[in-house]
């Protein structure tokens, strides 16, 4: 079996580029992995994400406990086999969803019990249920359970919060056990408190884990205050493990995380921008419902190679997601996650030539020109 490991290949500022390696495949960092809430990157095949250049993706625990249920993916070979996806898979822990999605929820230290939003049924999710769901599941890389307050939030209760997750991480821990071939990252918290995130990443720490991930951030703080907590939150961790800041996010934002060091993302936007007939582009974003595109016989982007703009109209595009037809969804998904994983192949590339700064200007300077002229 392949070993597990990081390897930094180069740095360029803070910026950083390296391998996390897995029994399924090596994961090129920086890396942006697409999300697969219930099973799938909706509106995608399998192999045309992987086409993209994605080399993981993200799993849901929460949505994926309640339907079709751990025990029923892991009786159908695992969530690989199941979603036919044979690459790294990194599962969340389910801590954020049951904060924001779930009903009636009661917090304890033993845990979380709440009502599912699907269809009321009553669940407890601690970080020892946690750990065994994501074993059932399979994946590669295992998220610690842990809890996440919606900012802004006063300092109390971001201290309370950030303590408490600290003892689930210990917990999932001892849970987790030893599996080789499969990752545990802890998650740092602690709000846009220096102090918070410090003791945070202290507790991680001393209990060691493979992978360091910076939770609790864009959750309605905006890009200033998340770079600012960027500035020095990923210094607190070990700087020979992975470190991943969660559901980030737009492109802008991810280039500003690279730059600070960070080295895994996700994020549902460039799915669910597609499914609103958003497209993202070197330019900026491009809003295809737009009238301006009805006559337009131009390509998204003309420098693009996926099969939204190397086979199809602007026109086109706009028709279709005029009409509703299914096939809008799957082009522009197609094409946004293209643009991502474009931009992170860009990002690898500069950091390990040092041309970061110049990369990072020119990144921003093509935004600046905005979308191509209307004819």
């Amino acid at each position: 079996m392949t070993e597990t490991g990081f390897e930094l290949k180069a740095q360029d500022g803070k910026a950083r580029t390296g391998l996390l390696r897995t029994p399924r495949g090596d994961i090129r960092t920086p890396a942006f992995m697409p999300v697969g809430t219930a099973a799938t990157v909706k509106g995608m095949l399998p192999e045309s994400v992987r086409e993209t250049g994605a080399d993981i993706l993200l799993g849901n625990t929460y949505h994926l406990m309640l339907r079709p249920g751990a025990e029923r993916i892991a009786r159908l070979g695992g969530l690989h086999q199941f979603m036919n996806w044979q690459r790294p898979i990194l599962t969340d822990s389910g801590g954020f969803q049951v904060m924001s999605l779930a009903d009636l929820r009661k917090l304890t230290e033993e845990g979380v019990t709440f009502r599912s939003h699907v269809d009321g049924s009553k669940h407890h999710l601690t970080p020892e249920h946690s750990m065994e769901i994501q074993r059932l599941l399979g994946s590669d890389i295992v998220m610690a359970f842990d809890e996440c307050p919606a900012l802004p939030a006063d300092r109390a209760r971001i201290e309370e919060s950030m303590r408490l997750s600290m003892r689930w991480a210990l917990r999932s821990r001892e849970a987790f056990g030893d599996r080789p071939g499969h990752m545990l990252f802890g998650i740092q918290q602690g709000g846009l408190e220096r102090d918070l995130r410090e003791e945070s990443a202290r507790a991680l720490r001393d209990i060691g884990f493979e992978g360091y991930a910076v939770g609790g951030l864009a959750v309605g703080e905006g890009q200033e205050a998340m770079f600012s907590c960027l500035d020095y939150a990923p210094d607190m961790l070990p700087e020979d493990k992975p470190r991943y800041l969660m559901g980030v996010g737009k492109p802008d934002d991810i280039v500003g995380a690279v730059k600070r060091g960070i080295d895994l993302m996700d994020c549902v936007l460039p799915s669910r921008s597609g499914r609103t007939g958003q497209a993202w582009t070197r330019r900026g974003q491009v809003n295809i419902k737009n009238a301006r595109h009805a006559d337009d016989p131009r390509p998204l982007d003309e420098d693009c190679g996926c099969p939204a703009c190397r086979s199809y109209s602007r026109a086109y595009l706009h028709h279709v997601f005029r009409s509703g037809e299914m096939i809008s969804g799957m082009l522009l998904t197609w094409h946004n996650l293209h643009y991502y994983q474009e931009l992170m192949a860009g990002l690898r590339t500069a950091i390990f030539e040092g041309t970061f700064e110049s990369f990072e200007a020119a990144f921003h300077e093509a935004r600046a020109e905005r979308d191509i002229p209307r004819l």
